[in-house]
């Protein structure tokens, strides 16, 4: 299976596998979690390229399959009953969901009253031509991969031998067949629609904004980072070089994560040797850039912070001057008059640096 849907986390922060370059995809991830005693909870969310567009919420008041994006408010003008309709389908997954939930516990000798995960993501990928590439309907068990479909033979494949028995059981109940106008026409089909609908969003190119910082460990290591972010769509090429080589098997990278605020960030690292900082050069490509931008570590960066710093602690000091100043007036004018010291604000705003962090 391409990636393990055991990445996929509850509550929409979901891991999503890449997608080619210029193409596009719609894909809907489901988790459903036993609660000892009660009902599963079932949560499901559906994406478009790298953008979240509806979810469920088997917990909601409302019960309903709901919008995540300004332009599906406008979807039932396009298609009335939309929502209905796909409210409906989430509640009959959700019941497959609990017989599966009642099943597959047995194949793994455990116990169907325990906490368990079953999760689902399916969704296909087309072209820039709106040409079907690819589809997936792959199933996972507890964080495993459990069962997928194979898009190629339409056949259903177990990926742990436990799966057997559902693999048998489906290709009675739910021929793989079935799928393949789905995946290869309908599929596609709202791809496009979606598209249409939310294009000024999901049609967009946004630049990444890049730099790269030095960090040295506490034995003296020395590591150069690549940082870009606010970009999107979310495909994008960081590349060290050493004397104009690549240097693709001594570079450290992170997956592209989202900023949260639609756009996405990513970085690469290189060790390097102190003092040859210099011969490092960091390719960024990126459909929001004419060209590929090339960066290099630039020493005087650090120089610009000291000075920052020295300008802030003379202002300190020159607060603290007047302030002293006019407390000795106080107190030569026998009380009289007065001189005005802001106080501070409370309600002052304080900034946040939100940057790029390696996460354990």
């Amino acid at each position: 299976m391409e990636r393990s849907l055991g990445a996929l986390l509850l509550l929409g922060t979901l891991a999503l596998p890449e997608t080619w370059a210029g193409s596009h995809s719609m894909r809907h991830f489901s988790t459903a979690v036993t609660r000892p005693g009660g009902e599963p909870r079932v949560l499901s969310v559906g994406y478009v390229d790298d953008q979240l567009f509806s979810s469920f919420d088997s917990n909601s008041p409302s019960q309903r399959k709901e919008p995540r994006a300004a332009w599906m408010e406008r979807v039932e003008q396009e298609d009335p009953g939309y929502w209905e309709r796909e409210t409906r389908n989430v509640r009959v997954t959700a019941q497959s969901y609990r017989a599966s939930m009642e099943s597959i516990p047995g194949y793994f000798n455990q116990s169907a009253g325990d906490v368990h995960t079953f999760q689902r993501m399916t969704g296909c990928e087309v072209s820039p031509d709106f040409t079907f590439q690819r589809g997936f309907r792959q199933y996972a068990y507890d964080g495993q991969d459990y069962i997928a479909l194979d898009t190629e033979t339409y056949t259903w494949t177990a990926a742990v031998p436990q799966a057997v028995n559902t693999k048998r059981r489906w290709e009675v109940e739910r021929p793989a067949e079935r799928w393949k106008a789905y995946l290869e026409e309908t599929c596609v089909m709202w791809v496009k629609k979606y598209l249409e609908m939310g294009k000024e969003a999901l049609m967009r190119t946004d630049p990444p904004s890049c730099r790269v910082t030095r960090h040295t460990a506490p034995h003296g290591e020395v590591t150069l980072r690549c940082r870009a972010q606010d970009f999107y769509p979310k495909e994008i090429s960081l590349t060290w070089l050493r004397d104009g080589e690549e240097l693709p098997q001594d570079t450290e990278f992170i997956e592209t994560r989202p900023a949260g605020d639609g756009t996405f960030q990513k970085w690469a690292a290189v060790e390097v040797t102190s003092g040859q900082e210099g011969r490092y050069i960091c390719r960024v490509q990126h459909e929001g850039l004419p060209e590929p931008l090339t960066l290099q570590w630039e020493p005087q960066s650090s120089l610009t912070w000291l000075i920052v710093g020295a300008i802030a602690a003379g202002l300190l000091l020159l607060t603290a001057v007047i302030v002293g100043v006019g407390i000795w007036r106080r107190k030569h004018s026998g009380g009289k008059g007065s001189d005005y010291v802001p106080a501070a604000d409370n309600d002052s705003a304080q900034g946040s640096d939100v940057s790029l962090t390696a996460k354990a």
